[in-house]
């Protein structure tokens, strides 16, 4: 999608070059995604100076918008295809969303709160991205109608796998997410082989928590 010119370019491309391809982010598509995405516009206008730091920022609820290298490296993991279909879980600011509606063909996000979902709904749609579905539920349920997808991302740490994740991701699909305690997780990828569960781990890393049915109470 083409973006019109904003004061935030330079830094955009700036936070590319010296966060993402620095660190070892290598995926082309992934990293023009990051380019064209404004993630100054998925914060707070008292934080747009700092949108493009490499760390994390607050969005409300007691929920954050990922640091840009964490965005980039899910998305790096999950392998897409611009024909693929994707489950997200947390949609929070709607940020990683926008960068995935960049590279995939169909976006099914869930959200938990719904002010959070309504904002992000809103803004997806004044940036254009008329191939995104935005919906108020618990995460850890999927969207059984909306199944199989060929990929699944969740952006909240749980304890395991939730069961309907893995039931409603397509046979060869990929899943990323971050496993481990409320504080401290690691970047996981499964795959499902044969309709069995491979996994992969990619590092430490520090997610708010997944809440719901199969994951944690609050």
């Amino acid at each position: 999608m083409e973006r019109a010119r904003d004061p935030y370019e330079r830094e955009r491309l700036r936070m590319v070059e010296e966060q993402l391809v620095r660190r070892g982010v290598t995926d082309a598509r992934v990293l023009d995604a990051l380019r064209k995405v404004p993630r100054h516009l998925f914060v707070e206008e008292a934080l747009r100076d700092r949108a493009y730091g490499d760390h994390p920022l607050p969005i409300g609820e007691e929920q954050t918008i990922s640091q840009p290298y964490i965005v980039a490296l899910m998305t790096q993991l999950l392998e897409l295809s611009e024909r693929d279909k994707i489950l997200e879980i947390g949609t929070g600011s709607g940020y990683q969303t926008a960068v995935l509606a960049e590279l995939a063909r169909r976006v099914c996000s869930i959200e938990r709160l719904p002010r959070l979902a309504e904002r992000a709904r809103a803004l997806l749609a004044e940036l254009g991205y008329a191939n995104v579905w935005v919906r108020i539920g618990s995460g850890t349920l999927g969207w059984p109608d909306e199944a199989p997808f060929d990929r699944i991302l969740v952006t909240a740490g749980g304890p395991a796998v939730p069961p309907p994740l893995f039931q409603q991701l397509a046979e060869g699909g990929r899943l990323v997410l971050p496993l481990g305690d409320p504080v401290n997780q690691t970047l996981t990828v499964v795959e499902k082989v044969r309709g069995e569960m491979k996994t992969q781990e990619h590092g430490e890393c520090k997610f708010v928590k997944l809440v719901g049915k199969y994951a944690w109470e609050s």
